[in-house]
């Protein structure tokens, strides 16, 4: 079978209309380039190679994901340094116009801009924000950033946060910083990316405390992730409990595996039929009203 007929087989055996993915990139092609160099150079880093699988044009990335069957996605981009992110967002915007199954997408830095260009993105629509703590480099407490949680809060927008220190630590990754953030803005609708690898206990421990913390299954699950940061046996049950928060990600096309493989990884979880549907699915679409 071709990887569109295993994606396909899937989630119609599921009984779905397809997927939702939340954790998805589309960038500029000079960022997204940037960033597949990164991924081609990391292997000392990591340890180990990482190959990109779906490395192609952007049309053809988006024909590949509808292929897949998937009926939403996203546009998660970052910067890595000030006077970016408002570049990025009108990017993104941008986008989103053009590729309408794609949820408008947005992000931020701290600098004293922040404030006004999330303002802007919420106002022209943004569905969901990108905050990427390790690529950044900055603390999410940053005084800066304050009043773009209290917007985020506010409004009810999603944030997905790459604040796990996989799959290198960063100075400011790991729980504690996002526990103080929810401290002061405990209504912050937060997706903790990667399911918080390797700190998968403790982000739990966050969403039992935070009604309105998801966490997003990118990379978790699979050969690749589970060879050096295994997700804990004891901790399985956990993912029951918390299976209406729980949200299908796969950091397409940024994978070195196929997306098939990302799918078969949440199966073999044997945690039935109807948990698949949620995570892949249903919880999603509750979160955005799709």
């Amino acid at each position: 079978m071709t990887d569109a007929e295993r994606v396909t087989a899937f989630w119609s055996q599921l009984g779905l209309p397809g997927l939702i993915d939340v954790h998805t990139h589309f960038m500029p092609t000079r960022v997204m380039d940037k960033v597949w160099a990164y991924f081609d150079s990391v292997g000392p880093l990591v340890g180990r190679p990482w190959p990109i699988a779906y490395r192609a044009e952007e049309d053809e990335r988006i024909a590949t994901l509808r292929g897949f069957g998937a009926r939403s996605f996203t546009a998660m981009l970052y910067p890595h340094k000030p006077a970016m992110a408002a570049w990025l967002n009108s990017w993104a915007a941008q986008f989103a116009a053009r590729t309408p199954d794609c949820l408008h997408t947005a992000t931020f830095f701290p600098e004293p801009e922040a404030a006004r260009y999330v303002h802007e993105a919420v106002e022209n629509g943004a569905r969901v924000f990108k905050s990427h703590v390790q690529v950044g480099a900055y603390d999410p407490n940053d005084e800066l950033l304050e009043p773009v949680w209290g917007l985020l809060a506010e409004a009810g927008i999603p944030v997905v946060i790459h604040c796990g220190s996989g799959p290198v630590p960063g100075k400011h990754t790991g729980p504690e910083p996002v526990g103080r953030l929810l401290a002061r803005h405990p209504k912050l609708r937060l997706i903790i990316a990667h399911m918080g690898m390797p700190e998968y206990g403790d982000f739990l421990d966050l969403a039992d405390r935070h009604p309105d913390v998801h966490l997003d299954t990118t990379m978790a699950f699979t050969d690749f992730s589970e060879e050096v940061a295994p997700f804990p046996p004891a901790e399985l049950s956990r993912l029951t409990d918390l299976g209406n928060r729980i949200l299908l990600g796969t950091d397409f096309p940024n994978i070195p595996y196929s997306y098939a493989h990302a799918l078969e990884g949440l199966a073999r979880l044997d945690l039935g039929d109807d948990w698949l549907r949620a995570v892949c699915h249903d919880n999603a679409a509750r979160l955005f009203a799709l």
